[in-house]
């Protein structure tokens, strides 16, 4: 699902934005771990640094980035993302925290996330512990208000649907892979059988479907930093100073926004519009990449000049757009419901 659909499913909900948040880790000479740490054991080490993307999917654009350490996972980067009144925000678990959902209903605000192990949630009234699974179990389906184990009782709405015995069994396969082939507890693994929302939107305003369909436009993030590791060369620094890889990381993120803001954005509006399609930002900054010389002519058309940018559509509909197809790419399907 791409922002066009998102506006269209949530326009009805009158949200100003939805914002997704995410973190990708990019690899950087040996020299600066001890500035941004990484992984080591006792044969090798890698630096690596974790950039940190704010990401609005009804604007298209981005809001904020932050070049980090990558000791400094999601939860810590939890506060960085700035809540406005009528904002809808997709997280992953890891930015599940209970002072999240009250920060959120404080605001106005809304949120979806995943159900994270092993948070428990209370009875509305009794205040005690449900027990999931057992819930699960019986009912099979769940739509239904519980409280956040937190000082405040934060009330939110679980929701869980299960999945096909395929399903579940790709999803146990890859937390073992995870798990460095440790098999997670017996109830996360018969958790696995469902997929399990947490959020602050009431049932009068979306269903199970709607939400799950909410949820999965997360899957954009994903993809654009995909395009980044695939064709920014983020990965591709040599063996340089603190400051110039601060340079250098800096000015690929501008790169990034000028081709997302001023370029992919507009194109992939005026496309879908015109033609009906669909435009790849994979295949986009692989042809960015390859006809450089291209940036500053496809920027300027798309405001100033129709008929080049007529042209532009013509060559970026042979080149960048999806292919028609009816069934979602398989990597695509893995993502959406294994996640």
């Amino acid at each position: 699902m791409g922002s066009n659909e998102a506006n269209i499913l949530y326009s009805q909900f009158g949200n100003k934005r939805v914002i997704i948040q995410d973190s990708t880790v990019f690899k950087l000479p040996l020299r600066l771990f001890s500035i941004f740490s990484g992984v080591r054991n006792r044969i090798t080490a890698v630096c690596n640094v974790r950039v940190q993307g704010v990401y609005d999917l009804l604007a298209g654009q981005f809001l904020h980035f932050s070049i980090d350490a990558y000791s400094r996972n999601d939860l810590l980067a939890v506060p960085d993302l700035k809540i406005r009144k009528d904002d809808l925000s997709l997280r992953d678990r890891g930015y599940f925290t209970f002072s999240e959902f009250e920060r959120h209903k404080k605001a106005g605000a809304d949120c979806i996330y995943r159900h994270k192990f092993p948070v428990s949630y209370l009875n509305p009234t009794t205040k005690m512990p449900i027990d999931l699974l057992g819930l699960l179990k019986k009912h099979k389906r769940l739509d239904m208000e519980v409280c956040m184990n937190n000082p405040e009782h934060t009330k939110v709405r679980l929701m869980a649907q299960p999945v096909s015995q395929e399903i579940a069994s790709k999803r146990r396969m890859k937390a073992k892979k995870h798990n460095k082939g440790h098999n997670p507890g017996k109830l996360v693994l018969e958790l696995m059988a469902w997929t399990i929302y947490v959020t602050t939107i009431p049932k009068e305003k979306a269903t199970y479907e709607q939400i799950s369909s909410l949820y999965r436009c997360r899957w954009r993030i994903e993809q654009i930093f995909k395009a980044w590791k695939s064709h920014m060369e983020f990965d591709n620094i040599h063996n340089v100073s603190y400051h110039q890889a601060m340079v250098l990381l800096t000015a690929r993120l501008i790169l990034i926004v000028v081709c997302t803001h001023k370029v992919f954005i507009p194109y992939e509006r005026t496309i879908h519009k015109k033609y009906n399609r669909y435009l790849s930002m994979q295949k986009l900054f692989r042809y960015l990449r390859q006809n450089q010389e291209q940036l500053a002519r496809m920027i300027h058309a798309i405001d100033c000049q129709p008929d080049e940018a007529e042209q532009i559509c013509s060559a970026l509909l042979r080149y960048c757009v999806y292919d028609k197809r009816k069934r979602l790419n398989s990597s695509i399907y893995e993502r959406l419901v294994l996640c």
